[in-house]
């Protein structure tokens, strides 16, 4: 928001210069963007007055005038300007001022011929002295501007613009009676404000107003103003302080309302009340209803916009913008001047869906002071009929109180205000700090009893209170104070064994992928399984590829996958930890640190040279993460997404850590992918057994014997169901076991299929005896074939 100081300081001027007062509002929270003079400089500018104005006689667009700008000789000076005339006060620019730069480069005012007529100087526009270009053509001053004045003295160009960052929390700072309330406040100084009476009315005349939403408009009241005298301009000072904060001036009705928003800060809206039809009613749009609005563009409504309305239809888009229909012009004389508080929900988001930023939808977003629309409209039907005359009706309110905004009471623990701030202050300085801020505050020995004041929304808990104390007792008055407390220096090991997991895939060929922790709900949904959870949407997603939560981590590796490909990646493997988020819904949900990795393309080994990345590969990674002294479990997989033959669950010690094996073809189809193989694991339970110490077993000084046994068994009997059978029999004396030979072949039992495995016998105190040795291979034996109907082969 850009502010003229000169008008700040008409509210609050304290002995600060302008630099110190930008610092103070910086510190207070308001932080100033920047300061920029009002206008550019330029000299040799004075104040002149046309004498004579005659057409140029080669030239249909020029105009040959005589000025007189206080001196003994009339100058004369060639103007295109359409406005010209005689009479007229202008700004003159006489024979050596400088203008403001032109593309950088100085404008110096030089004696010279225009189509054969000399011109001693130049008549300036607005946009010539660096001023907001109100109007094509000449800057026009008041009639009673003095002759020869310089006209940056005149129009108070040599004051500073401050550019305050509002932040959206502080809409009550959206005005000079929020700025100055501030800067009061701080340097305890009171407000000069404004005499702001009840204009009594000389007509009896008042408007008919409905309101049908009472929740969205709780407060509105309308003002009718007639026989106002259309030939009155707007003021100078009042014309000067607009301009001076960067706003383009229009007509004297239209000037009224813009410097009661800059003011006050309250929105103002002023109907041709000669153009409005019945009464007034504010309710919601009609599916359908279209307005053109003041900058000419239709708009459709939706249904839920508030509107103004009259009985031919709609009027205004509610706390954003007029309609066209029902404008003021120059030809006005019958005014009906709007003043409301609307619910900042039913405008929040209107404007924007329109493509429109006005003043008054960034403070009815905000939030307005719900006590404003009376002062507001008084302030404005005094300034109207006092310079522009006219007959003033009856007021018209509508409000409902109980829909108004409420402001609770805040109650503040005193030894909190300490506890956070880190600094005691007085109980009474603090009451007093706090009643100057206009927050009714008492002490009751324990705790203060804090009343927000109207304007003040951002108000509801005790840390708001104790923010407000710090940032008028001023920031740089709490001297800093290194925390002291105990602290627990035992080291963390879960970065560091995390680290070590990333190393070994990295020296497995792989890359780590870093991506957010949302992603595509259509992929989230081609990845669907029942264990891993409902899909959880995101409340406001960045967009439509990052709206849910990620249910595992391959959510995120598919697209880099993919990209990768497309950009002639043959060879992709990665991997990424992170976190998981699988729950039914927010309440159960669990955050699962995962650690996932993802293979595609050819595999090079000494033995096969280049061959496809397969089901063996990718084991031999997940193994590869594991300590020696963790051996895994293998069970077939039964997840929705994985192919069921090719995939597998890992578990060690009796408990399940993760999963891998080959995405399902399907899903390979819908993403256009070739084999894919993907596993992941979770994090915690591999950092757990890395962190395990297993008990030092010495290893044995007797011989060790190597058995192998081969059997006809079903074709679906995986090995890892054999090699457990074989462990629980064989107990403390086989120290390996392994499979060395897999046959299925048409000499075979229909539905069979060979394995041959090699067992490893050893004791620790002992050599096993052949009769012990035979004894084991017995029990291993009758095991397998009771549970199994495994048939042992001959030979």
């Amino acid at each position: 928001m850009k502010i003229s100081e000169n008008w700040l300081r008409q509210w609050v001027n304290p002995t600060n210069s302008s630099d110190e007062l930008g610092e103070q509002l910086t510190m207070l929270g308001l932080e100033l963007d920047g300061m920029e003079p009002i206008a550019p400089m330029f000299y040799g500018v004075v104040i002149g007055q046309v004498i004579t104005c005659n057409k140029h006689p080669d030239a249909d667009k020029l105009r040959i005038t005589t000025v007189n700008i206080g001196t003994d000789t009339l100058l004369q000076i060639v103007c295109g300007a359409s406005n010209v005339r005689v009479g007229l006060k202008v700004a003159v620019a006489t024979v050596g001022a400088e203008l403001p730069p032109i593309d950088g480069k100085p404008f110096k005012i030089k004696k010279g011929k225009l189509r054969g007529v000399e011109s001693q100087g130049m008549l300036c526009g607005a946009s010539e002295l660096g001023l907001i270009d109100e109007l094509d053509g000449l800057l026009e001053l008041d009639d009673d501007a003095p002759i020869g004045m310089n006209v940056r003295e005149y129009l108070g160009l040599d004051g500073q613009i401050f550019d305050v960052a509002i932040t959206p929390n502080r809409g009550d700072c959206l005005s000079v009676l929020g700025l100055a309330r501030e800067i009061g406040v701080v340097n305890g100084l009171p407000l000069n404000r404004p005499e702001i009476i009840t204009t009594p009315p000389t007509l009896d005349k008042a408007v008919a107003v409905k309101v049908e939403n009472p929740t969205a408009c709780p407060r509105y009241l309308a003002q009718y103003i007639g026989d106002i005298d259309r030939s009155v301009k707007t003021p100078k000072w009042l014309k000067d302080n607009l301009m001076a904060s960067g706003l383009r001036t229009h007509n004297f009705l239209v000037d009224v309302t813009n410097f009661i928003l800059l003011e006050l800060g309250q929105p103002l809206h002023a109907f041709d009340a000669d153009k409005i039809v019945g009464a007034i009613t504010v309710r919601l749009a009609h599916e359908g209803e279209t307005l053109t609005l003041l900058n000419e563009q239709t708009i459709t409504l939706t249904g839920d916009e508030l509107v103004i309305a009259d009985d031919m239809g709609v009027l205004a888009l509610a706390g954003i913008m007029g309609g066209a229909r029902s404008a003021v012009s120059d030809e006005t004389t019958n005014i009906v001047l709007e003043s409301a508080h609307f619910n900042q929900r039913n405008i929040a988001g209107r404007a924007r869906r329109f493509g429109l930023h006005t003043d008054a939808s960034v403070r009815f977003e905000r939030g307005v002071d719900f006590n404003l629309p009376k002062i507001a409209l008084d302030r404005a039907t005094t300034l109207i009929a006092t310079i522009a005359g006219g007959q003033v009706g009856q007021t018209t309110t509508v409000q409902s109180i109980s829909d108004l905004p409420k402001r609770e009471s805040v109650h503040v623990p005193f030894d909190k205000v300490e506890k956070l701030l880190g600094v005691a202050l007085p109980a009474d300085e603090i009451t007093k700090l706090l009643n100057r801020l206009e927050i009714s505050t008492t002490f009751d020995g324990t705790k203060f009893i804090c009343q927000p004041p109207s304007h003040r929304f951002d108000i509801t808990i005790c840390e708001d209170i104790i923010e407000e104390i710090a940032r008028v007792h001023g920031y740089d008055n709490i001297a800093p104070r290194l925390p002291q407390f105990m602290v627990d220096m035992s080291h963390d090991d879960t970065a560091d064994l995390t680290h070590v997991l990333k190393l070994t895939l990295a020296k497995q060929g792989y890359f780590e992928a870093v991506s957010f922790s949302f992603c595509d709900d259509k992929l989230e949904k081609l990845l669907h399984d029942d264990k891993l959870g409902e899909i959880l949407p995101l409340a406001n997603p960045i967009s439509s590829e990052l709206a849910v939560m990620r249910r595992t981590l391959l959510s995120s590796l598919l697209p880099i996958v993919v990209h990768n490909l497309n950009r002639q990646q043959t060879n992709v493997r990665l991997f990424e930890t992170g976190l998981c988020f699988v729950g039914k819904d927010m309440i159960s949900l669990e955050q699962i640190p995962s650690l996932a990795i993802i293979a595609t393309g050819q595999a090079t080994d000494s033995i096969h040279g280049v061959r496809a990345v397969d089901f063996f590969d990718l084991k031999a990674d997940v193994e590869s993460l594991l300590p020696h002294h963790a051996t895994p479990h293998y069970e077939r997989a039964d997840l929705a997404f994985l192919h069921l033959g090719q995939s597998a669950y890992v578990s060690v010690a009796g408990k399940q850590i993760g999963y891998f094996g080959q995405l399902h073809p399907s899903i390979s189809t819908a993403l256009d992918l070739p084999m894919v193989w993907v596993a992941q694991l979770d994090l915690n339970a591999l950092i757990n057994l890395h962190r395990y110490i297993p008990d030092v077993t010495l290893p044995s000084k007797f011989p060790s014997v190597r058995r192998d046994l081969a059997f006809f068994v079903d074709k679906e009997l995986t090995w890892q169901e054999v090699a457990d059978v074989v462990y629980d029999v064989a107990g403390k004396h086989l120290t390996d076991v392994s499979l060395f030979d897999v046959y299925q072949g048409s000499t075979l039992p229909e539905g069979k299929k060979s394995l041959a495995f090699a067992m490893t016998l050893q004791d620790a105190t002992c050599t096993l005896s052949d009769g012990e040795i035979k004894a084991l291979m017995d029990r291993v034996i009758v095991a397998l074939t009771d549970r199994y109907q495994a048939q042992l082969r001959d030979g």
